[in-house]
């Protein structure tokens, strides 16, 4: 299938899912966040409540450095994409600096527990596991899954899996459960980092790899010779920020403060910002959620 042919397709699919300023230090320099008085001698989360946050005039902010358009380094050293275009603004409105710190999807969980981090704006999809180890805020993107392939061998269908084939995933990520869990005799490659995963693949090492649906659609229309030849897989997602469990006073100020920013359109300035030159257009209304509120574009 050409790329001009499955843009429909993909816009069909994106349609329907259901469930995706300068206040910071500009430094790719990963600073520990400090332990807060939450911290507790029984193994529980360690947090900084909010008015900590507030009183230390900076907050930690997990965020990717590899996986462009969302979360990435700049050839000037700087974070950029949409998560990071979010934190500013929440650095903002709190009166405080950002401290991005740069994470890997299999260690998002682990940064909040353990206090490194007070929030995480990886492209974190929410499921009912992780919502047991931390605490999400309401959504700000769609999501599903997707799988891209080369052109000259474009995979359609997981089903009739050749168990030669191997396909690349990122550990920790929401590809690699699901495929663990509904196609366990697919032989998978697994890595730590966005870049390494396209490295492996770019050189070949699979025949597909899947990913976010929104991953792997910026891939094919950012690299000649790929296509998407599944466009969702699974079940329709979303993408939302997460804080440590129990960290209620800065759960709720996020809530609200989506709540705020989805009455000025916000997180449509930010995909026109930081996607639009990837995605364009047509994918807005489809990936965007204004104020927490699901199909309420």
């Amino acid at each position: 299938m050409k790329k001009f042919e499955w843009k429909s397709v993909l816009a069909l699919a994106l349609t329907g899912v259901l469930a995706l300023g300068l206040t910071a230090c500009g430094s790719s320099d990963s600073k520990t966040a400090d332990a807060g008085s939450a911290a507790a001698a029984d193994g529980k989360a360690v947090y900084r409540t909010l008015d900590e946050i507030k009183e230390s005039g900076t907050i930690n902010i997990g965020v990717f450095s590899d996986k462009n358009p969302f979360g990435y380094v700049d050839e000037n050293g700087e974070y950029q994409g949409y998560d990071v275009y979010y934190a500013r603004r929440l650095g903002e409105d709190l009166g405080v600096d950002v401290n991005f710190v740069s994470t890997e999807a299999a260690n998002r969980i682990e940064y909040l527990q353990t206090g490194k981090v007070d929030v995480i704006l990886a492209n974190f999809t929410v499921t009912p596991e992780r919502a047991e180890e931390v605490d999400f805020a309401s959504p700000y993107m769609n999501v599903s899954l997707g799988v891209v392939s080369k052109d000259d061998n474009v995979i359609t269908s997981l089903d009739n899996w050749n168990a030669d084939d191997s396909i690349i995933v990122i550990s920790g990520t929401t590809a690699e459960t699901y495929l663990i869990a509904n196609y366990p005799d697919i032989p998978l490659q697994k890595f730590d980092s966005y870049a390494t995963a396209k490295e492996a693949f770019e050189n070949g090492t699979s025949v597909a790899w899947a990913n976010d649906n929104t991953e792997v659609i910026a891939f094919a229309l950012q690299n000649e010779g790929y296509t998407v030849g599944i466009p969702s897989l699974g079940s329709a997602d979303t993408i939302a920020p997460a804080v440590s469990k129990g960290n209620t006073t800065l759960l709720d100020w996020i809530n609200d403060e989506i709540v705020a920013l989805g009455e000025e359109n916000f997180f449509h300035a930010d995909y026109e910002a930081t996607l639009a030159d990837t995605y364009g257009l047509d994918y807005e209304d489809s990936l965007v959620v204004e104020g927490g509120k699901v199909n309420a574009q």
